[in-house]
């Protein structure tokens, strides 16, 4: 079972999710919060496995949770369901640790998807936020560390690609994609796959412009 907690601060939002998640059979509901420090205490109390955050709440913001959940140890992913898929939201959001982005008017089949995604490990990014990253790429200020392939590798984890799909999009082994992303995520001091995308913004690589 897939321990999922909810947090909106929007009622009807909040409710609408939690009613949806009661149905599923691989998903129990730990529970609800409706502001930022509910959310945090939730977190830390229930050790969900995924949290469904909205970013702009009460008291702490979606971003102030995530970092202060990291901070206290927490080992839950993050699948930020916002109304906001600008530029300004999504690299903070990352940058936090998020490692799923969906727009609010997602439907439901996909928010499950994207929340077992986020179970087994992988990054779920709404399309639209993909297709912004992936315009975004270029070889910025970091382009002298990193190689073509390594870019290569980064434009398909931007887009939720799992080891396999990536060595088969580029006719290369899963070993030699392990040993990229090693690379990768030594190179840009990166933590997880999520984290890669965040970090590539930040340095350019994705460029906020």
């Amino acid at each position: 079972m897939i321990r999922v907690l909810v947090v909106d601060d929007h009622p009807v939002v909040r409710h609408g999710l939690a009613s949806m998640l009661r149905l599923t059979p691989d998903v129990e509901l730990v529970g609800e919060a409706a502001d930022g420090q509910e959310a945090l205490d939730a977190i830390l109390a229930r050790a969900p496995d995924v949290v469904l955050l909205d970013l702009r709440m009460p008291r702490l913001s979606g971003v102030e949770v995530m970092r202060a959940a990291r901070e206290r140890g927490s080992t839950a992913r993050f699948l930020v369901l916002t109304t906001y898929d600008t530029d300004e939201y999504i690299g903070p959001a990352l940058a936090a640790g998020a490692q799923g982005y969906l727009l609010k008017d997602s439907p439901p089949e996909e928010l499950l998807r994207a929340v077992r995604t986020l179970a087994q490990g992988q990054v779920a990014l709404e399309p639209a936020v993909v297709a912004r990253l992936l315009a975004r790429v270029t070889e910025g200020p970091a382009s002298d560390e990193l190689s073509a392939r390594e870019l290569e590798v980064i434009r398909l984890l931007v887009g939720g690609a799992s080891n396999k799909e990536i060595a088969t999009a580029l006719g290369l082994s899963e070993n030699t994609i392990k040993t990229h992303l090693s690379r990768i995520f030594d190179k840009l001091g990166a933590r997880s796959r999520a984290e890669v995308v965040a970090i590539a913004l930040q340095r350019g690589l994705l460029s906020s412009s």
